[in-house]
């Protein structure tokens, strides 16, 4: 089964935009030609919401670095918002699979941390403590957990506390938000739950989103468009436009559009490791 073509160029006001990035981890790798990820071109736009799907170790983690400035790419370039990345960015917010909330803080002060941390909002948070305060507990209550600031980690749930995390990747108001399979570890119902509070929280803001999963299903629920990456050297392989109308309620995933995505992406991806990686251009 053929492979979708490659991400078309983009116009010049991507908000994301890979061109011909490679990454090796060190000096060794780079001179024995070993990359992690290779010939990534991706361009995303303002306000989009991706998916990445792909099998373990294919590099998504990598590609998430890279698109933080945690990491710098060996070879080509990446841009946010018109600029170069030369080092972490302050734009970007992120949630990972672990909560991991500061166990000695209390659900409010979790969620204001980076404000304490990050300027330009550190050099005013003891001023602007009240505000940021309020900032937090608006989150909070957007999540369902108004009125549980005081409580400690310890006394939440798993998805109460994947709430909370996901409050503090978004307290400083960030242009990106990158999740890495935040809600793998939870049930199946508490995850469809935190499907829909993610989405009402894009849809409210429109902050660009790149999540990273092995659901397919979520992809589909959640993106605009979906990717799916090779296996190491990683590289977009897949991409797959999810043209359901929002606001996307869960009923839609019993429907036949849905299945028939889902069931598409999940052929294609078998249909790739069968047959090899298939380069797409």
């Amino acid at each position: 089964m053929p492979v979708a073509s490659a991400p078309a160029a983009a116009s010049d006001d991507a908000f994301v935009d890979f061109e011909n990035v490679w990454l090796a981890y060190n000096d060794e790798l780079l001179a024995s030609n070993t990359f992690a990820v290779e010939d990534i071109n991706l361009k995303i736009k303002q306000g989009e919401f991706i998916a990445i799907v792909g099998p373990s170790g294919c590099g998504k983690s990598t590609f998430m670095k890279l698109t933080t400035g945690l990491k710098m790419p060996s070879k080509g370039t990446v841009h946010i918002d018109g600029q170069p990345v030369t080092g972490p960015l302050k734009i970007s917010g992120m949630a990972f699979q672990a909560p991991s909330l500061l166990p000695w803080r209390s659900t409010l002060d979790n969620v204001l941390l980076p404000l304490e941390i990050v300027e330009p909002f550190r050099s005013q948070f003891k001023d602007r403590r009240k505000e940021f305060e309020e900032r937090a507990n608006n989150l909070l209550t957007s999540v369902g957990l108004g009125g549980l600031g005081s409580k400690f980690p310890w006394e939440l749930s798993g998805g109460m506390q994947q709430r909370a995390s996901i409050c503090r990747a978004l307290i400083h108001e960030p242009k990106m938000l990158l999740l890495d399979e935040p809600f793998a570890a939870l049930d199946a119902f508490t995850r469809e739950e935190l499907w829909c509070i993610l989405r009402d929280l894009w849809e409210a803001q429109r902050f660009n989103v790149i999540l990273v999963t092995h659901d397919l299903r979520e992809s589909v629920f959640l993106a605009d468009t979906v990717y799916c990456m090779s296996r190491s050297p990683g590289r977009f392989v897949v991409k797959r436009d999810i043209p359901i109308p929002r606001t996307r309620d869960l009923e839609v995933t019993y429907s036949r559009e849905f299945t028939d995505i889902v069931h598409e992406l999940r052929g294609r991806i078998g249909a790739m490791r069968k047959a090899g990686m298939d380069l797409v251009q």
